[in-house]
């Protein structure tokens, strides 16, 4: 599962490391992105565009956009067998921009908040599906979700699931609206190398929503009865 993470870029930034031609909306960096929130997203609709969605996908044929809080994270096992993501999997594909995510560990009872990051510090792309819903009345809303897929070794100890991180060399083929094929896309939808990748604790400061400061991606120490369960 993926429920928080963070965006520590300006969305200028992120469209120059992700090569997209346009930019639709100025999102700030946000350090405790939750279900809801606005979040920033990549897109090839022609050419790549910088967008902003909300988090939580709202399938086409809902009657109510508050389902979206209950399809935050979509299985990549079962993308083409669930109703709700089967057509955006094969042509509403996107990258969700994130520079790291937050898992919680159960350590002897304790659960620590951790940041999981690559070590390059470098912003990424999960892999994502996005819908566009129209309600009877009002404008459009356009959402998305997050793909999960199972832990490398080290989150594993953490959770038993994680996002897709794809790597930048097939972000062009998950992009491309054209392919189709259900086999090649899954193909790509792997668990991030373990060895590219860091996690460290941080405060209890990210379990409030209400809190979105660089303090909570901050390192922490953790008691030494504690930190001998990590």
């Amino acid at each position: 599962m993926c429920g928080r993470f963070v965006r520590k870029r300006s969305s200028q930034l992120l469209a120059r490391d992700f090569e997209a031609a346009h930019i639709s909306d100025e999102l700030q960096p946000s350090f405790n992105i939750a279900p809801t929130h606005n979040i920033a997203v990549v897109l090839n609709d022609n050419s790549r565009k910088l967008v902003s969605m909300r988090w939580g996908l709202v399938p086409s044929s809902a009657t109510d956009p508050k389902s979206g809080s209950r399809l935050i994270n979509a299985r990549a096992e079962t993308l083409t067998e669930r109703a709700a993501f089967m057509q955006a999997f094969r042509a509403r594909r996107c990258l969700v921009i994130a520079d790291g995510f937050y898992e919680w560990r159960n350590a002897g009872g304790i659960k620590t908040p951790m940041l999981l990051h690559l070590k390059s510090k470098c912003s990424f792309g999960f892999a994502g599906l996005y819908e566009t819903w129209t309600p009877p009345l009002g404008e459009p809303l356009t959402t998305c979700t997050i793909i999960t897929t199972e832990p490398n070794d080290l989150v594993r100890p953490i959770h038993d699931r994680m996002p897709v991180i794809l790597p930048k060399e097939v972000e062009d083929l998950w992009l491309d609206p054209a392919v189709e094929d259900p086999r090649r896309l899954l193909d790509i939808l792997r668990p991030y190398p373990a060895n590219e990748m860091d996690a460290y604790p941080v405060s209890n400061l990210v379990n409030s929503v209400s809190n979105d400061s660089s303090a909570c991606i901050e390192r922490i120490s953790v008691p030494e009865q504690q930190s001998l369960l990590f």
